[in-house]
């Protein structure tokens, strides 16, 4: 891959990174409710996500989904299904009182392996992702060249920008709400409004086409 192509790559991936979406959401409602430092593990979660969405293109199985509606509505609607669920668990999840630390616990902490898992099915059931990198990954892989690097430089330029744009912006620009986490009527409406978004979401995912 030529550095004039990289470079497109990294200025295509920077504005996807920052196009609000259920990772993003998902990211801020992490460093509200666990810290800015813990949320990482649901972005790391968003990443591994993507990692699946690039070997499914790679493998054709991408081709499969954007031209079998059958498929691609039932990957379409247990994403919403799922992103409903998360929404009313959030609004229905039961203030606490955390401690006095910025980084310090809104509610329960929650295991990294929870935050992780959330954080690959927020993004992997997303059929029009696969679709978007069905559309995308062909501008920068070139067939005539080996494969395999391109593949991985492709790979490790979205996971470091997508991590950098959620972590350094999403995370921190939620970080100013954390205040309202210090009484549980701040945690309800929080949870209320970030339950709403991914509801919300859903509704797109299931409405657009």
């Amino acid at each position: 891959m030529s550095l004039a192509v990289w470079f497109s790559l990294l200025t295509a991936c920077v504005v996807i990174s920052f196009t609000p979406g259920a990772g993003a959401i998902n990211t801020m409602s992490n460093a509200l409710r666990q810290g800015w430092r813990r949320s990482i593990w649901g972005i790391l979660g968003q990443q591994l996500a993507l990692i699946v969405h690039v070997v499914i293109v790679a493998a054709g199985l991408g081709l499969i989904v954007s031209q079998s509606e059958l498929l691609f509505n039932v990957i379409r609607y247990a994403g919403a299904a799922y992103l409903v669920f998360l929404g009313i668990r959030l609004i229905l999840t039961r203030p606490t009182i955390p401690e006095a630390d910025d980084d310090a616990q809104g509610d329960l902490h929650e295991g990294h392996w929870s935050m992780i898992r959330r954080g690959f099915w927020v993004n992997l059931l997303n059929p029009k992702a696969i679709v978007f990198f069905l559309a995308f990954i062909p501008q920068f892989i070139k067939l005539d060249e080996p494969q395999l690097p391109q593949y991985l430089t492709l790979i490790v330029t979205v996971m470091i920008v997508d991590i950098l744009v959620m972590w350094g912006f999403f995370a921190v620009a939620a970080r100013p709400f954390r205040r309202l986490t210090r009484s549980p009527r701040g945690q309800r409406i929080l949870n209320s409004i970030f339950g709403v978004l991914f509801i919300a979401v859903a509704a797109l995912l299931v409405v657009l086409h």
